[in-house]
């Protein structure tokens, strides 16, 4: 009874990245019973066994989801400024291994092809990772670690679009790039004006 289980957890991850390879490659549009069973090596018939509906696999799929941007935030005991370096890190290479993962974060008509619960859900993860990166900017500017002369939310629209810029390369074998200058390139561009930097550092006499 327990490999049987077992067995059915591996079926249901196997079918779960099917559907995000095919949102992926082909768009939303093109997820079904047929195109899962084609990618699996299953029966139509034999997926019913795993997921009652193609919209429990999709509650699935959102649920995927949000276990991987979870798995991403890192240790809130951090500084501001390391919390968010390690979170454009980690985001970007488990986003980009999953790009059907960017696919629906982004587009709203594939979330809209989703369950209304799982289009919810999708939302709320986009806007927590927002929220996440604007908390790291507004203390990091406060701590003196991140420049403070550029508004925290036009600097979050900045982070988040390398986040995905970053996702995207990794996800795209020929055109990836060094992640690392990019990476490096982004915290140039938070740090604080060196005089500003210094100043604010200084300790009274």
């Amino acid at each position: 009874m327990a490999e049987a289980r077992r067995s059915s957890e591996v079926r249901q991850v196997e079918l779960i990245d099917a559907a995000l390879h095919i949102i992926a490659t082909r768009g939303i549009a093109a997820l079904s019973t047929r195109s899962l069973a084609d990618a699996v090596g299953l029966s139509t018939g034999a997926i019913f066994r795993h997921f009652t509906s193609l919209d429990a696999l999709l509650e699935a799929v959102v649920t995927r989801v949000e276990a991987v941007l979870e798995s991403t935030y890192p240790d809130r005991e951090l500084p501001a400024h390391e919390r968010l370096e390690r979170f454009v890190e980690a985001r970007s290479t488990a986003v980009g291994s999953q790009v059907g993962i960017l696919r629906l974060l982004l587009s709203d008509q594939f979330r809209l092809a989703l369950p209304r619960g799982g289009a919810a859900r999708l939302g709320a993860c986009v806007g927590r990772s927002r929220d996440f990166v604007l908390v790291c900017i507004r203390e990091g500017q406060e701590e003196g670690d991140i420049r403070g002369d550029i508004d925290a939310d036009a600097l979050a629209v900045v982070v988040i679009g390398t986040i995905q810029m970053l996702a995207i390369s990794t996800s795209h074998p020929q055109h990836r790039g060094p992640s690392a200058p990019v990476r490096k390139a982004l915290a140039t561009l938070l740090a604080p004006p060196a005089a500003t930097r210094s100043k604010s550092r200084k300790k009274p006499s």
